[in-house]
């Protein structure tokens, strides 16, 4: 039996759902302008997503995400 294709595609994550991460790691919300919004953690770290709450997250902005968490460990 094969199995259809759908199943093994992996949904990217929302907007709101990578911001949620990176309040939950201390960063802050700076504000921006437009769609844009500039995040900054204590530490010296900054980054900006860009996107409304409901669209998909590209991988390039997941990417940076991982890495932006990962200095401020």
């Amino acid at each position: 039996m094969m199995v259809p294709l759908q199943y093994y595609i992996i949904m990217p994550r929302k907007i709101k759902q990578i911001i949620k991460e990176l309040e939950k790691e201390g960063f802050s919300n700076r504000g921006g302008k437009g769609r844009h919004r500039n995040f900054f953690h204590e530490k010296g770290v900054a980054l900006t997503i860009s996107g409304k709450l409901n669209d998909d997250a590209k991988p390039y902005q997941e990417k940076l995400v991982r890495q932006k968490i990962e200095e401020v460990k």
